[in-house]
């Protein structure tokens, strides 16, 4: 049987029509590209090395400028920055990683802390004055997190750890020789002590009125 030219123009029209319209429907279901994330930015202005090269990774969470936590959440909490001086950690050159000889100091750090219930405690990372402030900056804080998820997997509770970088801010020793810089590549530790319990411990004050 011939088809007439209308009924060709027809079915040409479907044979187009038909494949658009299933195209359009799949589309609802593509998943999309994932968003570019926060460390996908954060890289060196001036020195072109990326911001994870050691190879840690932060999570999305953990990122949030120089100050893990609230920086007001235990702001009037006393800070006890002697206790834990004889655990500072040292680093390489430009690293993070945490060497194995200085993970003895994190485990003291971390079985004090389990002691004492109620104190927190906080990560300062430092920087040796090489490389721009910005990366210092950044890379202060990379070991301050190293140091946090340390504790962590020592059985500290992440809300008990706060971590603040000042990159080259606050040098340990103020020469410009491999001996100064090897001070200053660090991180400290810091006790937040419950301001609940300060006076505890202190002697029985006299509650007369009269005197």
């Amino acid at each position: 049987m011939k088809l007439t030219n209308f009924s060709k123009l027809i079915l040409f029209g479907l044979i187009v029509t038909l494949p658009a319209i299933g195209c359009r429907t799949k589309s609802n279901y593509l998943t999309g590209l994932p968003k570019t994330g926060t460390t996908g930015s954060m890289a060196d202005s001036g020195s072109g090395k990326p911001l994870l090269e050691d190879g840690n990774k932060l999570k999305s969470e953990d990122i949030s400028g120089t100050s893990f936590a609230d920086p007001n959440l235990r702001k009037d909490w006393p800070r006890d920055h002697e206790i834990f001086q004889a655990n500072t950690v040292h680093f390489d050159f430009d690293s993070s990683i945490i060497k194995s000889e200085e993970k003895p100091k994190v485990v003291a750090v971390a079985d004090y802390i389990k002691a004492h219930g109620s104190d927190a405690v906080e990560i300062e990372g430092h920087c040796d004055a090489r490389g721009t402030e910005e990366y210092n900056r950044s890379l202060g804080e990379r070991r301050a997190l190293a140091l946090r998820e340390e504790l962590i997997r020592l059985g500290i509770e992440p809300s008990r750890v706060d971590t603040i970088s000042y990159g080259e801010d606050r040098p340990a020793e103020t020469g410009h020789d491999e001996a100064a810089y090897r001070k200053n590549r660090r991180a400290e530790f810091v006790l937040e002590k419950h301001q609940n319990l300060v006076g505890l411990n202190s002697p029985v004050q006299n509650n007369d009125p009269n005197k």
